[in-house]
C-alpha cells in the first residue's frame, strides 16, 4: 500500500532485463557448490562412526550430474585418497564413459559408508543417510545403484517421492518422477573376474541407451 499522494514506484526497475537461461543454470550450479561444501564440512566434522584421525570419503564429479553413481563402501584406494571412486573402479567407468558415448562431466559418484572404518556395520544409520542430502543437491535424473548392499540402503532412505527399487539388473526403473534408477552389480566386485566384467558390462549398457535417447536441450 502507498500512502495518499505518494507516487508509486514501477513494479520493475528501468533496465531491468529478465535472466537468461545461462544465468539461472549459473545461479543453481553455485548454490549447488556452497551446499556441497557446507556437506563436506558437515562430514568432517563427523563424529557418529568410529573412523579415528582417517577423514571421511567425499563425492566427486560434477554437482549438478544427470547420472548419479551410488556403492556402498569405499576400497582402500579410495579411503587414502578421500575421494569417491578414485583408483581401478574410476579408471574402468572412464573406460566405459568413453565407449558408451557418455560426457564424464555429466556424472556424480559418491558411497553410503563415507567414514572409512574396518567394519561397515558400525558406520551410523544417520551418517550413511547423507545420501540424501547429495541426492537434493544433485538432483540427478538417473541413479545407477551397484551391488545389494548400496541397494539396500538407497531403498531404506525415505527419499521424497521415492519408490522400491527392485534388484532388475541392467533395468531401468523409476526412483522418482523425475528420476530413474539402473541397478548393476557391483563395480569393485567386478574388476578380477572376467565372467563378473561382462556381467557388469552387459548391465552398465543400459545407462549408454538411456543417455542416448535423452533430449540434448
Amino acid at each position: 500500500m502507498h500512502a495518499r499522494g505518494q507516487r508509486s514506484r514501477p513494479s520493475k526497475p528501468r533496465g531491468w532485463m529478465p535472466a537468461t537461461d545461462d544465468e539461472i543454470r549459473e545461479k543453481y550450479l553455485e548454490r549447488a557448490i556452497r551446499e556441497l561444501n557446507l556437506l563436506t564440512r558437515e562430514l568432517q566434522e563427523c563424529e557418529l562412526c568410529p573412523r579415528g584421525q582417517l577423514m571421511p570419503v567425499l563425492g566427486s564429479g560434477h554437482p549438478q550430474a544427470d547420472i548419479f553413481l551410488l556403492k556402498y563402501a569405499p576400497t582402500q584406494a579410495e579411503i587414502e585418497e578421500g575421494v569417491a571412486f578414485y583408483g581401478r573402479a574410476g579408471s574402468a567407468l572412464m573406460k566405459s564413459f568413453k565407449r558408451l558415448g557418455i560426457d564424464p562431466l555429466a556424472v556424480y559418484g559418491t558411497v553410503c559408508v563415507k567414514c572409512p572404518i574396518a567394519d561397515t556395520e558400525l558406520s551410523s544409520p544417520e551418517c550413511r543417510a547423507r545420501v540424501l542430502g547429495e541426492l537434493a543437491i544433485v538432483q540427478p535424473r538417473v541413479v545407477v545403484i551397484m551391488g545389494p548392499e548400496a541397494l539396500r540402503e538407497l531403498n531404506e532412505l525415505d527419499v521424497p517421492l521415492g519408490r522400491h527399487v527392485d534388484e532388475r539388473v541392467g533395468e531401468l526403473q523409476k526412483l522418482t518422477p523425475a528420476c530413474d534408477a539402473l541397478y548393476v552389480p557391483d563395480i569393485d566386485a567386478a574388476l578380477d573376474d572376467y565372467a563378473s566384467k561382462r556381467e557388469f558390462w552387459a548391465a552398465f549398457r543400459a545407462l549408454g541407451e538411456w543417455y542416448a535417447a535423452f533430449p540434448p536441450y
